[in-house]
């Protein structure tokens, strides 16, 4: 499929799985930015829209949320791209502010983040391209290799909750997770119990009646299972 049906594929999912203030938060804000820069720079980067997330919910240092425009998953990795129109950004001092904040609060929470140019991406999208494809090179090529050897032996949801677990220092909470990736609370529990079965979640239990509170990421951090 070319870019169209793909991305429109891609987005209907994620309007499917949203709901809330998540699904608001799509809605509102993948528009004519954020479109530009999947056609002309992500689109002919990668080919794929595989681990990449519209508007996705983070967290700043408050511990309040906030939606990245892009973000990206590969491996243990997350990298954010943020469209930046200096109309929304440039003249407010307080949001330009909190913004960069953001992004630096982010990055300490080993998150790589890209800004984007809006005016660049309209006028020069080959010099983004070309700048990000430098940069993410050895992630693309990872993730070619890791997808040819570890497809097979993990899915898609199994490899998001073991880099989810990575990010929480190798803790993931059910509920958590299934709030995190958006999937259903027994989704989660499901394919929890088959990375126990594989070796590599560990169910870690409290109380007298042993319930399971969350499960422990027992492989190694640079796994290619992970990608």
């Amino acid at each position: 499929m070319g870019f169209t049906s793909e991305h429109n594929q891609w987005l209907g999912d994620h309007l499917k799985r949203r709901e809330g203030e998540r699904l608001d938060a799509l809605r509102r804000g993948h528009g004519y930015g954020n479109r530009l820069f999947v056609e002309q720079v992500w689109w002919p980067l990668a080919g794929h829209f595989q681990g990449l997330h519209p508007e996705y919910e983070v967290r700043d240092w408050r511990g309040r949320p906030y939606f990245v425009d892009l973000l990206w998953q590969v491996g243990s990795s997350r990298i954010a791209f943020e469209i930046m129109d200096f109309g929304s950004h440039g003249t407010d001092r307080s949001k330009y502010r909190m913004d960069l904040n953001r992004g630096l609060f982010l990055q300490s929470q080993d998150c790589t983040i890209f800004y984007i140019s809006l005016d660049e991406l309209k006028e020069n999208p080959s010099f983004i391209l070309s700048a990000l494809r430098s940069s993410l090179n050895p992630y693309l090529s990872a993730e070619d290799s890791g997808n040819r050897s570890a497809e097979r032996a993990y899915s898609k949801i199994e490899r998001d909750l073991m880099r989810s677990a990575i990010r929480h220092h190798r803790v993931l909470r059910p509920s958590e997770a299934a709030r995190e990736l958006e999937l259903h609370n027994m989704t989660v529990i499901k394919y929890c119990r088959m990375l126990v079965e594989k070796r590599k979640f560990r169910p870690v239990a409290r109380g007298l009646s042993q319930r399971i509170v969350y499960y422990e990421y027992i492989g190694t951090l640079q796994s290619p299972d992970l990608v």
